[in-house]
């Protein structure tokens, strides 16, 4: 395997994209290899590091289906919906928690009202 081209931060040549970049033009790399790599020095850790693809080769996003949209909005709902209580929380439960606020601290609950 052919070593890559390493760059400093923000010398990179035209023509080169990190992932975040090409999904912001509505491009992917498109099953194309690593073209470069750049590098971000730090003080007490090693560097930063990104990946760069070629822009001429990158592909267009795929759109998403009608399909796609309800497997996203089923899995979402899942994330919101309390397992002690089964409703809806309306925002996406902690991991922490395992459950909604109002299941995992009912005694903060009756005090207020």
């Amino acid at each position: 395997m052919a070593a890559i081209p390493v760059y400093r931060w923000r010398l990179a040549p035209d023509g080169l994209a990190t992932r975040r970049q090409l999904r912001a033009a509505g491009l992917r790399p498109g099953g194309q290899d690593v073209a470069a790599q750049l590098e971000r020095p730090r003080r007490r850790r090693g560097p930063l590091v990104a990946y760069l693809y070629r822009v001429d080769a990158a592909k267009p996003v795929r759109p998403m289906t009608s399909a796609k949209w309800a497997a996203l909005a089923k899995a979402n709902a899942a994330r919101r919906t309390c397992p002690e209580c089964g409703r809806d929380a309306g925002y996406v439960i902690p991991s922490s928690l395992g459950m909604c606020a109002t299941c995992a601290y009912p005694d903060e609950e009756q005090r207020a009202a």
